[in-house]
């Protein structure tokens, strides 16, 4: 037993999500500023000059709407624009628009599915639009200052403090990712930044009846390091109180080399931003109307194909790499709703050994795989049930079908992929197996009872049929005969 048994850790986890608009929250200018020119995709607006006034993105506001569905949370009819106000060279204006006391999404919840099956509910707090800041690139002596990114619409999910562990901290995250992409909130690229994590961090006695001073991990982009960063600050943290120091309040960063958090600076709090409301954008009036409308259009989330796919007994790898694609999930369904649950957890499967998201922890959720026919898939899924291509064809074939091609039937004709069942037809070659002298220390060995040497007999039956005979069907024959 460690010392560190005796502590427990609190987490609580704030999520800035970059919404899939055209354009930024309160200009014109692109949103999309992937490998672009540096300042390219900016608008006077953006580098508040005099004069300029914001003009509120619809859109955004539709997408925080959508958003608040996916998050159980209910959502503001009067929602207002506040300025939280810093100096940073990132920031031109000298205040951040932001939405402190009226934020758009009220409380709500996400249930987080953990590695033993049970879910772990996580409390929202609320969520608020904002806009985002630019991007500094510090070198030697000198920093740039990049504003495409300045003004892009975020919304930023504020949980409380309900995760007790680096495993609940990391489940949370990837169920908000799958959330946030599954409703079209976002993209959800996390190497291009489309969501950010601020893992909030304490540490206490076990039983103390208050929390310990946090330390705030900032702009963390992959659900692994925001596992690691909680296992390394909580034993950071414990090791500082074991030496009889206190914890301080601050803003650390996370060095994923080295695997360690670093202080950046102390931890401001709500006042020292002088917060006010912002005089220039009026509040935003939603009425229960337009919230259901908007909210009518969110696909189904995560947590309702998971409960249709109960049925299919799938593995929790399974569908997990489902769920990593939204296109192949949804198809999946659809072949489950039209063919049966056989056929559904054949296609599932097969999806899931394609997808290469072996570590989904940093899954990407590819929005633009090609979209399989659910027939071609079907009749796929139902010549594999009556043996009529192999297992092994059957991947063959079903990545021919990913990749664009279509009528698996006709596929495996010109392939020579369909499996011969004509029972008299196999029974010609497997006399001619066993009656080949090759095939006699085989079957001696199948005589004293060593079982698995019917494998090199099935194997030959097979070499024979040029890899078309139904090896089930070979194996019984064989045996039959012995």
């Amino acid at each position: 037993m460690s010392v560190y048994d005796d502590y427990e850790m609190t987490i609580g986890i704030e999520c800035h999500v970059q919404l899939a608009t055209k354009t930024k929250l309160f200009s014109p200018a692109d949103n999309d500023a992937r490998d672009a020119e540096p300042n390219s995709k900016t608008h006077q607006i953006d580098f508040g000059l005099p004069g300029m006034l914001p003009v509120l993105n619809k859109h955004a506001v539709e997408l925080a709407v959508r958003a608040g569905k996916a998050l159980n949370s209910p959502i503001a009819h009067v929602s207002r624009f506040d300025r939280k106000h810093y100096f940073y060279p990132d920031l031109p204006k000298g205040y951040q628009t932001s939405q402190m006391y009226n934020p758009i999404i009220l409380a709500g919840y996400v249930d987080a599915p953990l590695e033993d099956g049970s879910l772990k509910r996580v409390r929202i707090d609320h969520a608020h639009m904002e806009e985002d800041a630019g991007k500094l690139t510090h070198h030697d002596g000198y920093s740039l200052v990049d504003l495409n990114r300045a003004g892009t619409p975020l919304i930023e999910i504020v949980s409380e403090p309900d995760m007790h562990s680096a495993e609940e901290a990391k489940a949370y995250v990837s169920e908000l990712h799958k959330l946030m992409v599954y409703a079209g909130v976002t993209y959800g690229n996390l190497y291009h930044g489309n969501m950010r994590f601020d893992v909030n961090i304490s540490v206490a006695k076990k039983g103390a009846t208050e929390l310990g001073k946090r330390a705030e991990i900032k702009n963390l982009n992959s659900f692994r390091s925001v596992e690691r960063a909680a296992e390394y600050e909580f034993k950071r943290q414990v090791d500082v109180l074991e030496r009889g120091e206190e914890v301080v309040q601050e803003t650390r960063g996370w060095n994923d080399d080295k695997q360690i958090t670093i202080s950046q600076r102390s931890k401001e709090d709500a006042q020292d931003y002088r917060y006010m409301p912002d005089p220039d954008i009026p509040p935003v009036v939603l009425t229960d109307e337009v919230i259901a409308e908007i909210q009518s259009k969110v696909p189904m989330l995560p947590g309702e194909y998971r409960e249709k796919w109960s049925a299919l007994n799938l593995d929790k790898s399974v569908i997990n790499s489902l769920l990593s694609n939204q296109d192949y999930a949804q198809i999946t369904l659809e072949v489950q709703e039209k063919s049966g649950e056989a056929s559904a957890k054949r296609v599932a499967h097969w999806f899931a050994s394609a997808l290469t998201a072996s570590d989904e922890s940093d899954a990407q959720m590819d929005s633009e795989s090609i979209r399989v026919a659910v027939d071609d898939l079907i009749e796929l899924a139902e010549m594999t049930e009556k043996s009529e291509v192999s297992s092994t064809n059957a991947k063959e074939l079903f990545n021919e079908l990913l990749a664009g091609a279509k009528n698996p039937r006709k596929l495996a004709e010109e392939k020579n992929l369909l499996q011969v069942s004509d029972e008299s037809a196999i029974a010609a070659i497997v006399d001619e197996v066993l009656n080949d002298p090759a095939s006699a220390a085989s079957i001696a060995d199948i005589k004293a009872g060593k079982d698995k040497a019917i494998g090199y007999l099935v194997g030959q039956v097979m070499k024979k049929s040029k890899g078309q005979a139904n090896p089930s069907l070979a194996q019984k024959l064989i045996r039959e005969k012995l």
